[in-house]
């Protein structure tokens, strides 16, 4: 994109003009060095912003090289993407709470399973792992995470079926172990306006994208709820060994 200020002006100045212009007179319209204006114009070219060719010879010399614009509206212009995303969100937020915090949470899953970028073939999903494609997965997204101090999660009580089964020095595929976090502590949100707008929504998605994350990842945990704004800078999410305690369906993960 011409984000430049002088490069935009080269932008605008070859869309004003009626025909394809030179160098020589596009560096005339504005007043700079031609080799100033090339620099540009080559750059125009590289983004696919500008067209470059030669002009039909009409006598002896080299032919003339100009340059247009590409057609097709400018990129360069404002977005709105928060509107958008306002928009589409009264959908759910003039449905009935409980369905579209479930559809909400839902969407997030799906999500979190296609984003997570999976194990390698044949490689254990311990909760060690698993916890480090998480974190690589929101970082990606811009939650700037962190596993939080804390003990592990909880895991599945002795009395439980598969309960015992893996010593402590070996915790397994289906435990968590002590250096697998509690807590992840998310301390940006890419979608802050809207949570603070529409946490009833927000939130739950989040949920659902860390909980299909780590279902992708077949990890011996899941997260079992969002705390949002725990902190005036930080929300949490809550993880649990697999099993070991019910999933936040969507209710009271907003303020």
């Amino acid at each position: 994109m011409a984000e430049s200020p002088r490069r935009r002006a080269v932008l605008e100045v070859l869309r004003a003009a009626p025909a394809p212009l030179g160098v020589a007179e596009t560096a005339e319209r504005l007043g700079v060095h031609p080799n100033t204006v090339r620099f540009h114009l080559d750059a125009l070219v590289a983004e696919a912003l500008v067209e470059r060719r030669a002009e039909a010879s009409t006598g002896p010399g080299r032919p003339r090289t100009v340059y247009t614009v590409r057609p097709g509206m400018d990129r360069g212009g404002a977005r709105g993407y928060l509107l958008l995303a306002r928009m589409l969100l009264s959908r759910w937020t003039s449905a009935d709470p409980a369905e579209a915090r479930e559809q909400a949470m839902e969407t997030g899953r799906e999500w979190g399973r296609f984003l997570v970028d999976p194990l390698p073939p044949f490689e254990r999903p311990t909760a060690e792992r698993s916890v480090a494609r998480l974190l690589a997965l929101l970082a990606d997204l811009g939650f700037e995470p962190e596993p939080a101090a804390g003990a592990a999660p909880e895991t599945a009580p002795e009395s439980a079926p598969g309960a015992g089964r893996e010593s402590a020095s070996d915790p397994g595929p289906g435990t968590a172990d002590e250096n697998t976090p509690e807590r992840i502590r998310l301390r940006h949100c890419p979608f802050l306006e809207l949570a603070e707008e529409h946490g009833e929504l927000i939130c739950p998605l989040h949920l659902g994208l860390i909980q299909g994350a780590l279902d992708r990842l077949d990890a011996p945990l899941t997260a079992t709820r969002l705390e949002p704004f725990a902190e005036p800078d930080s929300c949490y999410a809550h993880l649990s060994a697999a099993g070991s305690a019910p999933r936040d369906t969507g209710k009271g993960t907003h303020r």
